[in-house]
């Protein structure tokens, strides 16, 4: 994750005179000294100077475009700002861009205000005009009301600027793919090609005997070393097998790890995509080593699902530093549970779960795996952390893309699963099993998602938004009938 940061922008004018300006740049530096203060910010806001012609503002918003540590501009109109001003600079600038609609006192001075005092705070008034120009210009922007030293504004402005971390890195993921979509699969399917047009992501092929020659080359002391941080990290679950057997399938994991690593780093990749059906000289398919590269930021999507390697990748970019982070995977609807009261989907893949979202210990087992015709394959096995999360899924639907985010709630599941040699989770969809998987497959969902328990629906519709995309929220507000009329209604605006 580069070090951004956001520029913060205050629109007034020359009408009300010098001292009026000297007042406006005074409460601007101390509004951006409290939110950098404020420890509710991932990155760090930049005071500009007060904007007040075509001229500046224009030249402040190509400025931002051709820097490349500005993630994204916050506006604010302490005065009012004639939006005529606006337009230039508006319908040139290129990045993400949030309208902070606050006021540098919190309450009016009942016993001293003044007109003096309504002219130079006067935002109510000067960012009506400003939203009226961006709306008209139909510019994509996140709007904001409150007063800057709220805390629940400043978390806001914080999880916009998230967001505008996944418009600004969208355009540089590259996934690279072993091997191709699953034969006859539809869903993960998809156009690169528009892909790229509205998301920016690179998505390139290569042969797997290419990385093969990357494996087998990896230095036999860099693979044992790797053995050892694994047998000191995780609890080995030899389960019967001859330690010594047992180990030699693990080293197959790390040679791959290292390997795999290598390849990404000196070729510009992000996200990979492997296939079990499309192994070429590996003997085995990536397990341990995938879900170790996920857990370092990388994307990954299994049988060819580049649109998951990418939405992992993003989600893992737009999640990095968050204290105390729970954890962003790959994940598959797998099997229901149906009882009454305890509705939920259990949620795996045959290897590679992220062990960013385990919860206790992870152990290491070597088991069979009947597709892929290779040797068995090591693998981290664990169950998920409790708590709300959200499971997202892009599909295709031929003429436009979709984005569906549902709301989810992981639970423990009711007893042990010991026979089952993968990391899972378990979760109840919102509002129910009933109504959320109806409204999934109602809207095309996918059977495999980008899940985290860091980001929040409204982050990832509004980098929907900024893509220029449908997406629809299936939470504890959704209801079927509506939904379809939802359905109804998207097709006649974006089909």
């Amino acid at each position: 994750m580069k070090n951004y940061q956001f520029w913060f922008c205050t629109g007034s004018q020359d009408l009300y005179g010098d001292e009026c300006l000297r007042k406006v740049a005074d409460h601007s530096a101390k509004i951006v000294e409290g939110l950098n203060a404020s420890g509710h910010l991932p990155f760090e806001v930049i005071l500009k100077p007060t904007l007040i012609s075509q001229a500046s503002i224009r030249k402040t918003f190509n400025d931002a475009n051709n820097n490349p540590d500005c993630a994204g501009v916050i506006t604010w109109m302490h005065t009012f700002s004639p939006a005529k001003m606006w337009i230039l600079g508006l319908k040139e600038f290129k990045k993400p861009l949030c309208h902070l609609h606050t006021q540098f006192n919190e309450a009016l001075p009942y016993g001293t205000i003044d007109m003096d005092f309504m002219n130079e705070n006067q935002s109510a008034h000067g960012d009506r005009e400003y939203g009226h120009i961006v709306s008209r210009m139909g510019i994509e922007r996140k709007i904001i009301v409150g007063h800057w030293a709220n805390e629940g504004i400043q978390k806001q402005l914080g999880s916009w600027m998230r967001t505008a971390i996944g418009i600004i890195e969208s355009s540089h993921i590259r996934v690279c793919r072993f091997g191709d979509n699953m034969n006859n699969v539809a869903v993960t399917e998809g156009d690169k090609v528009e892909a790229q047009i509205k998301f920016g992501w690179e998505i390139d092929h290569y042969c797997v005997n290419d990385l093969v020659e990357y494996v087998d080359t990896v230095n036999d002391g860099d693979v044992n070393a790797l053995v050892e941080e694994y047998y000191s990290k995780y609890k080995i679950l030899n389960e019967g097998r001859n330690p010594e057997e047992f180990r030699r399938h693990v080293a197959v994991q790390a040679r791959q790890e290292i390997g795999i690593e290598k390849f990404l780093k000196e070729n510009d990749y992000h996200a990979v995509v492997t296939h079990f059906g499309m192994l070429g000289g590996l003997e085995q398919l990536p397990g341990l080593s995938i879900q170790r590269l996920m857990e370092k930021g990388y994307g990954f999507g299994a049988e060819g699902d580049w649109k998951v390697a990418a939405m992992v990748r993003l989600m893992k970019l737009m999640t990095a530093g968050i204290k105390d982070a729970k954890g962003t995977s790959m994940m598959e609807d797998y099997t229901n549970h149906l009882v009454p009261g305890e509705e939920g989907i259990l949620q795996a893949h045959m290897l590679e779960v992220c062990p960013s979202v385990a919860d206790g210990e992870i152990g290491i087992k070597v088991c069979p795996l009947s597709m892929g015709n290779r040797e068995d394959p090591a693998r981290l096995v664990f169950t998920s952390k409790e708590g709300p999360g959200i499971a997202c899924s892009l599909v295709d639907l031929g003429t436009r893309f979709r984005l569906i985010i549902n709301a989810v709630d992981c639970k423990k599941v009711k007893e042990p699963m010991p026979k089952l040699p993968v990391g899972t989770a378990f979760w109840t969809p919102r509002p129910s099993l009933q109504v959320g998987t109806t409204a999934w497959i109602l809207a095309g969902g996918a059977h495999h998602t980008a899940f985290t328990y860091d980001l929040s629906v409204e982050q990832m519709v509004d980098w929907a938004d900024a893509m220029g995309i449908e997406s629809l929220v299936i939470d504890e507000k959704t209801d079927i009938r509506s939904f379809k009329n939802e359905l109804k209604w998207n097709e006649a605006f974006y089909g």
